[in-house]
């Protein structure tokens, strides 16, 4: 109302009362009104458009996710490595003919499954390998020259681990067999006089580490301690000697596992 008193005011001093014929100034009322209104209406809109551009609420991002490797599953794989066999041989009843140490390389493969609870690994595995370890010494009693030659052996194992997500230290231990091969040569000359096989049953024990670098596959190096006693072998009508035979098996190993690689944690 203060807005239409000043301008009807205004009109007043520019153009006199006589000019305010009675539909002229009717006219301009109105137009004061629609004026009024639509600022009425602009300050009455004003907050809800405000209201409707707040600041939308915070959402949390989620949270990150650490992935672990899962050693859970069968495996396949290869090996490869050297080895150092110890022999002793004594004849039957006791007098030392000497001891040796059969050396080479082998290369073979495993296969095995692994479950793991927690950090906690468990699995068992059975690997065969061919070898080439030989050695010889000349005999303390006889004019002859000792030959052990071990050709193959496998090993039948429980393990046990624990492990820092992709990374596995394990212990093992279990079964042992070798197949070997032993000769009696003359010297000198070197003709062989003797031969003979022998299959022999142990035990083993062992430790490792094994690292997986892709979600299937891992590499490992393992040491095994191979003890395979004693056991009388006899050489035809020439000889019997009783031989002793330990194994220490220096192995790198590849593995592929197959199934569940990767899982991730909160």
């Amino acid at each position: 109302m203060k807005l239409q008193q000043f301008a009807l005011s205004l009109i007043q001093r520019r153009h006199g009362l006589g000019a305010l014929t009675a539909n002229w100034i009717r006219e301009i009322m109105k137009k004061l009104l629609l004026v009024t209104a639509s600022l009425v209406a602009l300050s009455a809109a004003a907050p809800a458009s405000a209201a409707d551009l707040a600041a939308r609420p915070y959402t949390k991002a989620p949270p990150m996710m650490a992935a672990i490797y899962d050693w859970s599953g069968f495996y396949i794989g290869i090996n490869g490595g050297g080895a150092t066999s110890h022999n002793c041989w004594d004849v039957a009843g006791g007098v030392r003919e000497g001891c040796h140490d059969a050396t080479g390389g082998t290369v073979g493969g495993q296969v095995g499954y692994r479950w793991q609870t927690g950090p906690v690994v468990f699995g068992v595995e059975a690997q065969g390998n061919w070898a080439d370890f030989k050695g010889d010494n000349v005999s303390a009693v006889f004019a002859d020259r000792n030959r052990t030659k071990i050709d193959a052996f496998g090993l039948f194992t429980g393990q046990i681990g624990y492990a820092w997500n992709n990374v596995l230290l394990y212990a093992k231990g279990g079964a042992a067999v070798t197949d070997s091969k032993y000769e009696v040569f003359t010297i000198p000359g070197g003709a062989l006089l003797a031969s003979t096989s022998n299959t022999r049953w142990g035990g083993v024990v062992g430790a490792g580490v094994e690292y997986g670098f892709a979600p299937s596959w891992s590499v490992a190096f393992e040491y095994d301690h191979m003890f395979m006693d004693r056991q009388n072998v006899t050489f035809g009508f020439l000889q019997t000697d009783s031989i002793k035979q330990d194994v220490d098996l220096f192995t790198a190993r590849l593995n592929y596992k197959f199934g569940g690689p990767v899982i991730a944690k909160y």
